[in-house]
């Protein structure tokens, strides 16, 4: 299908003047805006049934029933008003009246920035609609980030967001990056971020969420996405708020002895932190965008997904990023209001990050950086290396460095924000994730020594990563 940028007000008037769409909006909080743009398009009574407001939480419970966490604007509350809405339309309206219909319920939960602008504005939205008149209903929901500075501005957006949506849910939901693309139509990533977006149902079986989140990164639409364990993709204001998070960088392609090891070990070490609490700590395994293209630069999803399949087949979850510098990483743990935050590095990306030519784009150079990197509830934990003799280790202690840096690095280490991870697995220090795959292309067995053996297993049964044999 050709691409069209409408405006939300051509895009309203497109969906009114279509018969066979009818249905419900419903929203609640901040957010009263993508009803009011169908109105003012025209010709809304040929496709609206019912729109619904609810600004007070006592209405709202009445309507959908209370929330246990005391909190509205939350992924459960836009489910819960998704099926209610759908299950009134389905009793009230008879498709026997209304023969060749397509029904719909758009639904939205928000809040916008608050007077004090010390909370960011957000929501959550979602349609529940049908393609095929006697057939069963999709769905698509979506997380958004506001980031203007009135609450003014991030209704106006969020009202022109939630009619983009409700568009493409008909006319794009075969082009899933049409799709995409649409939602911004008439936006621009200054004014919100969309943190996540999942899609189900028959029209939309063909759809890896997966591939959609990644794809939100690439386009600019999101700073990262995060996968659990069961490769579900959740939205991080959800998955992170308020948590202790243990994040590993890496290729992981394919993860090797020396990859599981340092999970381990790190994870083993978190324990012992006067910091640490068991069932409020979250491991992710990060992947950053420059990670997943190839050298032509570009994006292999068969290759990505053979990452993702082997880390939650490991248990792990995963976060895709577009964060090459570590202190922009850490910056983006800090809007969820994480409680500490622990990063596993090797020794020898750590020379990197001391390395000052990586930040001569800052106007504080270095120790910018290192002020941005190093916050309060911050620590890097160093993975050890091999030394060229390959017998004795290089840790953060004998790790070569300019000496200039040499007050500000011996610091850091007497305040324990470096900390070295002992007690590795030394024997699997040779093994590089790089020199594992090319024995895997050049179809040498070897590489099996070299990887877990649920990994290896994995590889040979998918055929993951190339394989085609030994």
């Amino acid at each position: 299908m050709e691409y069209e940028n409408l405006s939300s007000n051509r895009k309203a008037l497109k969906v009114n003047l279509d018969d066979s769409i009818y249905g419900t909006f419903a929203e609640i909080g901040a957010g009263q805006e993508v009803a009011r743009t169908f109105f003012q398009a025209g010709g809304a009574s040929r496709t609206i049934a019912k729109t619904i407001s609810a600004y007070d939480m006592k209405v709202s419970d009445e309507l959908y029933g209370k929330e246990p966490t005391g909190r509205y604007v939350t992924k459960n509350r836009l489910l819960k008003m998704l099926k209610q809405e759908a299950s009134e339309l389905s009793r009230t309206i008879s498709k026997d009246t209304r023969k060749g219909t397509r029904f719909f319920v758009f639904a939205d939960t928000v809040t916008t920035i608050n007077f004090a602008k010390d909370k960011e504005g957000h929501g959550w939205m979602g349609v529940r609609f049908q393609i095929d008149p006697d057939g069963e209903s999709n769905e698509v929901i979506l997380h958004v980030r506001l980031l203007e500075n009135t609450a003014v501005q991030q209704q106006v957006t969020y009202g022109i967001l939630g009619t983009n949506l409700l568009y493409a849910c008909f006319y794009y939901y075969q082009y899933p990056n049409q799709f995409l693309q649409s939602l911004m139509d008439s936006l621009s990533v200054d004014q919100l971020e969309i943190s996540m977006i999942e899609m189900h149902g028959p029209e939309l079986n063909y759809v890896d969420n997966r591939l959609l989140g990644v794809q939100l990164v690439k386009n600019g639409m999101a700073r990262a996405i995060i996968f659990d364990r069961h490769g579900e993709v959740q939205s991080p204001e959800e998955m992170l708020y308020k948590k202790n998070v243990l994040a590993f960088r890496g290729s992981f392609r394919p993860i090797t002895f020396v990859g599981f090891d340092m999970i381990k070990s790190s994870y083993n070490l978190f324990k012992k932190d006067e910091d640490y609490e068991k069932d409020n700590t979250l491991a992710l395994c990060e992947i950053t965008l420059n990670n997943l293209l190839a050298e032509e630069g570009k994006f292999s999803e068969q290759d990505f997904l053979d990452r993702v399949d082997i880390l939650n087949g490991m248990g792990q979850n995963v976060m895709v990023s577009n964060y090459r510098e570590y202190y922009k990483l850490v910056s983006y743990f800090s809007d969820f209001k994480i409680k500490n935050l622990r990063i596993v590095i090797g020794v020898l990306t750590l020379k990197k990050v001391l390395d000052k030519s990586y930040y001569s784009h800052l106007k504080g150079g270095v120790l910018e950086a290192f002020g941005k990197l190093f916050t309060d509830n911050m620590k890097l934990y160093v993975y050890p290396a091999l030394q060229s003799d390959h017998e004795s280790l290089m840790d953060s202690t004998n790790l070569p460095r300019s000496q200039d840096l040499n007050f500000i690095y011996n610091y850091l280490i007497q305040t324990r924000k470096i900390i070295d991870i002992k007690n590795v697995n030394s024997d699997k220090l040779h093994i590089f994730s790089s020199h594992v795959l090319e024995l895997i292309h050049q179809k040498n067995p070897e590489w099996e020594e070299m990887v877990p053996k649920y990994v290896s297993e994995q590889i040979k049964q998918k055929h993951l990563f190339g394989y085609h044999g030994d």
